[in-house]
């Protein structure tokens, strides 16, 4: 319980940074990574092969033709390492792809397709692709480089540093593939997935502004104005906060946002209330609204319980029929709210530089992210005692922590658990033994 009530602390005070459509965009595509790689070794080459030249020439003004004679013989005995590895480069990169194929469906069919955003957005699986295919590019471009011409005075170019280029990519690839493969068998790994999801919500609870009131939203007036979303159809991403808190600034009014972020939008619905005075310009408020076609975590507190939540009912289910990795899930479950049992919900205010209330953004409140994380395991699990017992201890412990007004969400589930459990379990002892509190389940 100690533990618990460290991550009640006080949270940092910062305004979540803009999420960039164009970063984001890039971080959840492949193709970038690797198409900017192949260019930066091209331009790699071309030095590589100046100081090639520069080398020969100077061999050459010097007289100093043994040394280059020699350059010559080692240049010939690297150019079969050099189409080695060209040959080599092409089937490793056929081995990470199908690694990847692989993985991807295996966490997809057993935790949620929702974890798939971790496959495409890992940072080591793009830079293995990118330098093994620039690897091969380099190889190419250095094969091109060697000079038939066995004759000292009259070679043009070595490629040595060339040559020594190509076995320093060559041990980059391999130190990547080694740490490639270990972070890919961590991701196939349910304790590693839900700890990464955790660690991801709580890094959003703690960028999430402190109101200074209770929570409670902010008294603004009345609705002065309405802003309908024009954009595409698509789930609100992200809030450009600084943005509208400036332009609501300029034009002396206070902007509340309609829906919370991960909320479905079509044109034509409102997005933003005006209080106090008339809706600024359409141009102002460009970019303010990020819409894409899948929820982030970033400002999105609900969507790492959202995932956990999957990843337990999946769990549950009886194609799967795992309720240790459900025990898992509810594990960070209880950690997130825990974090949040005593944060202010339901309304996030931001102010300007002077502190007045500039635009109030809509969070989920407290009793919507209990039912989101308990309801649908809560539901499935009571035919499996280790899943009662646990979500049993779940409520015992945020009973402890929440403040008495929260504590009705909890109540509330652990009595529809014990109606569950009662029409299942078939004599008295089977309730008991299902409803006894136990962090582990069933040790």
């Amino acid at each position: 319980m100690s533990d618990w009530m460290v991550t009640q602390g006080p949270l940092p005070r910062r305004r979540p940074r803009a999420l960039s459509p164009l970063r984001e965009h890039l971080r959840d595509t492949f193709w970038f990574a690797p198409t900017a790689a192949m260019v930066g070794v091209f331009a790699v080459w071309l030095v590589a092969q100046e100081l090639d030249a520069a080398l020969v020439r100077s061999l050459q003004d010097d007289g100093d033709f043994d040394t280059l004679a020699d350059l010559l013989r080692f240049a010939d005995d690297a150019k079969a390492v050099v189409s080695a590895v060209g040959s080599a480069m092409m089937t490793f990169i056929g081995v990470v792809f199908s690694i990847s194929l692989v993985a991807v469906q295996m966490a997809s069919g057993q935790f949620t397709p929702r974890v798939v955003r971790l496959f495409v957005r890992s940072r080591i699986t793009k830079a293995t692709f990118a330098v093994f295919l620039a690897t091969f590019v380099l190889t190419l471009l250095v094969l091109t480089s060697y000079d038939s011409n066995a004759d000292p005075r009259a070679a043009t170019t070595v490629p040595l540093v060339q040559s020594v280029l190509t076995l320093l990519m060559v041990a980059l690839s391999l130190l990547l593939f080694v740490l490639y493969v270990n972070a890919t068998l961590r991701l196939m790994r349910v304790s590693h997935v839900i700890a990464r999801i955790a660690a991801e919500s709580l890094r959003v609870a703690a960028l999430m502004p402190l109101p200074a009131g209770a929570g409670e939203e902010p008294d603004v007036g009345p609705v002065t104005a309405w802003v309908a979303h024009e954009g595409r159809a698509g789930v609100l991403r992200d809030v450009h906060v600084a943005r509208l808190v400036r332009v609501a600034r300029g034009h002396g009014v206070v902007l509340r946002l309609v829906p919370r972020t991960g909320d479905f939008l079509v044109p034509g619905t409102p997005v933003l209330a005006v209080h106090g005075g008339a809706a600024p310009p359409r141009r102002a408020l460009r970019y303010a609204l990020s819409v894409g076609v899948e929820r982030t975590f970033h400002q999105d507190l609900a969507f790492g319980l959202r995932q956990l939540s999957d990843i337990g009912l999946r769990a549950l289910s009886p194609a799967v029929n795992d309720p240790t990795t459900a025990v898992q899930a509810l594990d960070r479950v209880v950690q997130i709210l825990a974090t949040l049992s005593r944060r202010p919900l339901d309304a996030v205010p931001h102010r300007d530089r002077r502190g007045t209330v500039r635009l109030v953004q809509p969070v989920p409140g407290w009793a919507e992210l209990v039912d989101l994380g308990f309801t649908e395991v809560r539901a499935c699990a009571a035919g499996s005692p280790q899943v009662t017992r646990r979500l049993s201890a779940a409520f015992d412990d945020l009973l402890l922590l929440v403040p008495r007004e929260r504590r009705g969400p909890l109540l509330r589930h652990r009595e529809l658990l014990r109606q569950a459990v009662e029409r299942t379990a078939p004599t008295p002892a089977d309730r008991a033994f299902a409803l006894r509190p136990d962090r582990q389940g069933i040790g």
